[in-house]
C-alpha cells in the first residue's frame, strides 16, 4: 500500500492510498478518513456512482466532521478498474467502462479480467483496510450513490453478515429493467438474465431479504428519477418480501452531491446506531 495524500481535518486524517489489486489486475486509489483515537473503528464502505472516483465523496460530501465526532472510518474505492491495458466503452460513453464498474463480477471478455468490483469490495479491500487501518470488521456498514447505491444494496443483501447496516441515495434498485443496467449487464454479464438477478437489489430482496432496516433517499426533482431510478420497484418487493427498510422523497432534490451532503448527517448516524 502506497500513501498518496494525507491532511488533517476535524482531528482526524483523510487520506488517499494505491496498492496493486489482484482482483482488478490493475492499481488502485482508494480514500480513507480515519478519526482521531486509537480505535477499533467501526467502518463504513461508501461507493460511488458513474463518472466518479475515490475524490468526489472525501471532497463534496462533507462527512469528515460528523464521522470524527460519531468515531467512524469512512472508506471510499475507485468505481471502477483502470491503468493500461484496462478496457473501456469503445464509444468512450459515461456508463459503461471506465468509472462504471456497475460493482460485479463480469463474465464476458474483454471485461472478466478487469471488471471484477463484487469480489474486489467484498474480499480484498475489506482485508486491506482490516490490516493496515484500526477498524472492527465486525461492524462493517456499506453505503453509495446512485450505481454505487446499487452496488450497496446488493452487496449487502448478498453479505448481510459481514455488511451489517445499508444506505443509499438514489440508487438505482432495479437495474434489470432500466437502461443504465440493460446495457452493463448485457456487456459484462451476457443475454442471460438469471445472471442479472444477482446484482439486482429488487430481484436479490425477493429471495433474500436481510435483517437489517434499509435507508433510501431520492429526491423528487432527480432527473433520472423516472427513467433509470424506479425505488417504487424495490419497495414493493421489499414490502412483499418483509424486508425493513425506509425510503424518504426528499422535495425538491436532484441527482447531485448538493443533495447527499444535505442528508449525508442522518446516514452517518443511521449506520453508528447499527453499528
Amino acid at each position: 500500500m502506497e500513501k498518496k495524500s494525507t491532511v488533517k481535518t476535524f482531528g482526524g486524517m483523510q487520506g488517499v492510498y494505491s496498492h496493486k489489486s489482484e482482483a482488478l489486475s490493475c492499481d488502485m486509489n482508494f480514500a480513507v478518513y480515519t478519526p482521531e483515537g486509537k480505535g477499533p473503528f467501526p467502518v463504513l464502505y461508501w461507493l460511488s456512482g458513474l463518472t466518479c472516483a475515490e475524490e468526489n465523496f472525501i471532497t463534496k460530501a462533507g462527512a469528515q466532521r460528523v464521522a470524527a465526532e460519531l468515531g467512524l472510518v469512512i472508506v471510499a474505492p475507485d468505481t471502477s478498474p483502470r491503468g493500461e491495458g484496462v478496457p473501456d466503452d469503445p464509444e468512450g460513453a459515461y456508463d459503461f467502462g471506465l468509472g462504471a464498474g456497475f460493482y460485479l463480477n463480469a463474465a464476458l471478455e474483454p471485461w472478466a479480467k478487469h471488471y471484477r468490483m463484487y469480489d474486489y469490495i467484498t474480499e480484498e479491500l475489506p482485508a486491506l483496510i482490516e490490516k493496515e487501518f484500526p477498524v472492527d470488521g465486525s461492524r462493517a456498514g456499506i453505503f453509495g450513490h446512485s450505481m454505487g447505491g446499487h452496488g450497496a444494496m446488493t452487496i449487502h443483501l448478498k453479505n448481510p453478515d459481514k455488511f451489517k447496516s445499508c444506505s443509499a441515495f438514489s440508487p438505482i434498485v432495479a437495474p434489470s429493467q432500466v437502461p443504465w443496467g440493460e446495457k452493463a449487464f448485457s456487456n459484462y454479464l451476457g443475454s442471460d438474465k438469471t445472471a442479472w438477478a444477482e446484482y439486482d437489489a429488487t430481484a436479490l430482496v425477493q429471495k433474500q431479504p436481510s435483517k437489517a432496516d434499509i435507508l433510501i433517499d431520492q429526491g423528487t426533482a432527480d432527473n433520472f428519477l423516472a427513467e433509470q431510478l424506479k425505488p417504487e420497484l424495490f419497495a414493493n418487493a421489499a414490502s412483499d418480501a418483509g424486508q425493513a427498510y425506509t425510503l424518504r422523497m426528499q422535495e425538491g432534490y436532484d441527482h447531485s452531491y448538493y443533495f447527499i451532503a444535505t442528508f449525508i448527517e442522518d446516514h452517518l448516524r443511521w449506520h453508528a446506531e447499527r453499528l
